[in-house]
């Protein structure tokens, strides 16, 4: 009997189509394990939070995102840095999201890289990351860390060139998938 397909959700930062967080998100979806699908959450027209707006109603979009990450196993953020920190469109989907009943990051196994020019390829950001997913009870895959530094020179043709690199995310969609797998165990023996 195979084992049950593995659901993910992924959020890019970087609304560029062509940016390197996309790319990154790409090659880590083509890296993953056997039955292992992703849905990309496009996150770009969503409007700024408003508590305002938010008495109205949540905009559909974010209605659409809260569903499929609550039918997801798990959750995949691509995260660019900007000014040491996520970029202000995946903060402002993560602070929709947050407002949300029920909260659709609580409990979820997840998995965070990133891309960047400078040397650090995303650290920051990806620790604020953690920092919110902290506060909303999001299950972050602690290793590998995987920190695409001076991304112009590990991508040619759209395409990740970097061995190295693509052995960290292969090994990163890898802890995921065993995490949600763990995950839906033990919530099935409760």
């Amino acid at each position: 009997m195979s084992e049950p397909t593995i659901k993910l959700v992924a959020f890019c930062g970087s609304l560029r189509k062509g940016s390197f967080n996309r790319l990154a998100l790409q090659a880590f979806i083509e890296r993953l394990p056997q039955g292992t699908s992703v849905e990309t959450i496009e996150i770009g027209d969503w409007p700024l939070y408003n508590a305002d707006v938010q008495a109205q109603g949540f905009p559909n979009p974010v209605q659409t995102a809260q569903q499929k990450m609550l039918a997801a196993d798990g959750v995949v953020f691509a995260s660019p840095e900007y000014n040491y920190s996520v970029s202000g469109v995946l903060k402002n989907a993560i602070d929709w999201l947050s407002r949300m009943t029920p909260q659709p990051f609580a409990g979820k196994p997840m998995a965070v890289f990133g891309a960047s020019g400078g040397p650090l390829g995303t650290a920051r950001s990806q620790y604020h990351l953690r920092q919110m997913m902290i506060f909303l009870d999001g299950r972050m895959i602690n290793k590998p860390e995987v920190m695409i530094g001076a991304a112009p020179s590990k991508f040619a043709d759209g395409k990740f060139t970097d061995e190295v690199g693509a052995k960290l995310l292969a090994d990163l969609g890898a802890a995921l998938v065993l995490s949600v797998r763990q995950h839906k165990a033990h919530s099935h023996v409760k």
